[in-house]
């Protein structure tokens, strides 16, 4: 993590450059704003009419994890695309399994070679666990030589270093093994023929390992499938919501493609930046929420392009109600386990860039209503000065967090009922008449007044209120969800709902 004085003093040097949108792919454990140097810097930023869009962070799939959450930032989630570097490995009872790898070498198509768990092949002054991990100084060179070695994935070595550490010991390929069910698979650039496998896959392998006295295996060459279904999915790795600061603002507030992205690469370092990496590469293949930051930022980007007059927040308001929530199957979103995803691990949804130019409709704020929300924090007025560069006299009564113009809904302490109040404004046609339709979260009523919006005229705003009500139904169970669209016929604005009832 940088520190937060040269993170000030990136943000200062942009505003000076007169940027338009400023994509920070970096990120650390959610903290108190007044704490929190990249929240000051993007407030100054935004003051200054300039987007910022940050990463959600990549420490998923446990909730409470989202990063970057201040109400001014654009905070964006990791989902995959429909396509994928497979590799796939056969087992010596024909068993085929699929893989992702982007190994730049291959064994002969077909050919079989002996198959021995790293853990069976430690060397006598190592531990099981060490030589199962593929650890350095771990595994026998006498049992690993020319065989395919099946390594177990974990958080402390890094996947291409396994590939490493078998190499050396003379292996010929390598199967690394998830052993978590909820983590996705992802295909790195391997020193040698590689492959990895999913959880249930890994069980197959061990299983045909105890089951047969001479295994082999055989890893075929890395292919691209285009079309895979279903996609987007939600990444493993991206971090989830609530919101731990102010769970009063949904975050993670849209989701775009992170997940095995192609993209300029320095030639300074290897693709796996690693130091014995001496290979060189004009485009790289990574995966993270900061490889899907600068996805929304070029979005957020070409928007203000076309509306150069519309403030960061109506820019994120038109990415985020023009989001989809379903994948290509036409079923909701999942995550890479097939469970359906939510709004604390999408936001909005899945970006679709060129319906954010023509929202219809706009959720805007302004920069004091970010400063008020700082007094309601109870920030003294030094506090607020970090952020505003003066003075501020809060005002005596502050404001409801909860009614502050945010394009989702969220109800972290639902008890009895509830009402918020949003405010639109018309940037489509006029006249124009738009329509609500309400979803409501399980055992949560909710009533919308008016249910119909009837516009005079572009630019023109109209309130309306929801009054959310819990059940005994809702009590206890957690986040609920649901969502509210407003249309016209021609636009859809989305919202979603996401509520925390109590006794």
């Amino acid at each position: 993590m940088c520190s937060d004085a040269n993170v000030l003093a990136a943000f200062d040097d942009a505003i000076h450059d007169g940027v338009d949108v400023i994509s920070v792919s970096l990120g650390a454990e959610a903290v108190e704003y007044v704490l929190d140097g990249l929240a000051i810097g993007a407030f100054h930023a935004v003051a200054r009419g300039v987007t910022v869009v940050a990463s959600a962070g990549n420490s998923g799939p446990l909730q409470g994890t989202v990063q970057n959450v201040a109400p001014w930032i654009f905070t964006v989630a990791a989902s995959t695309i429909d396509r994928s570097f497979t590799s796939f490995v056969t087992l010596g009872n024909n068993r085929k399994l699929k893989g992702a790898s982007l190994a730049s070498e291959s064994l002969p198509p077909n050919n079989f070679y002996p198959l021995i768990d790293g853990g069976d092949a430690k060397l006598p002054n190592a531990t099981r666990d060490d030589a199962r991990f593929c650890y350095p100084d771990a595994l026998d060179p006498e049992k690993v030589r020319g065989k395919i070695v099946l390594c177990t994935r974990d958080m402390h070595f890094a996947r291409v270093l396994k590939g490493v550490m078998v190499k050396e010991a003379g292996g010929v390929g390598m199967i690394l093994a998830d052993e978590d069910a909820e983590e996705g698979l992802i295909a790195d650039i391997h020193f040698l023929p590689a492959s990895m496998i999913t959880y249930k896959s890994s069980r197959a392998v061990r299983s045909y390992l105890k089951s047969s006295k001479s295994p082999t295996a055989s890893i075929s060459p890395v292919v691209t499938q285009l079309g895979v279904k279903p996609a987007p999915a939600m990444a493993s790795f991206s971090s989830r919501g609530p919101n731990l600061i102010n769970p009063e603002f949904l975050k993670p507030d849209i989701t775009a493609p992170g997940v095995n992205i192609i993209a300029a690469f320095t030639g300074a370092v290897g693709p796996t930046m690693i130091a014995v990496d001496e290979r060189r590469v004009p485009f790289d293949v990574m995966s993270g929420t900061s490889m899907s930051c600068p996805h929304i930022a070029g979005v957020a980007g070409l928007v203000k392009k076309v509306h150069p007059d519309w403030s960061p927040a109506a820019i994120r308001s038109a990415i985020m109600t023009t989001a989809r929530t379903r994948d290509n199957t036409k079923t909701p979103m999942k995550d890479v386990n097939l469970v359906k995803a939510t709004p604390l691990d999408y936001g909005a949804g899945h970006v679709r860039p060129n319906r954010a130019v023509d929202p219809g409709l706009l959720y805007d704020m302004s920069v004091t209503d970010y400063v008020n929300f700082l007094c309601t924090r109870g920030y003294n007025s030094s506090g607020i000065a970090a952020f505003v560069g003066k003075h501020y006299r809060c005002p005596a009564k502050p404001i409801r967090i909860e009614n502050m113009n945010y394009p989702s809904i969220a109800v972290p302490n639902l008890t009895g009922s509830l009402t918020v109040s949003r405010t639109v404004k018309n940037v489509g046609s006029a006249p124009a008449t738009y329509r609500a339709t309400v979803r409501a979260p399980y055992g949560v009523s909710v009533r919308l007044k008016p249910a119909v919006l009837r516009f005079e005229k572009v630019g023109e705003e109209k309130t309306f209120r929801l009054r959310l009500r819990s059940s005994n139904a809702s009590v206890g169970v957690g986040y609920v969800f649901g969502g509210m669209t407003w249309t016209d016929g021609k636009h859809y604005v989305r919202s979603p709902l996401a509520v925390n009832a109590f006794s």
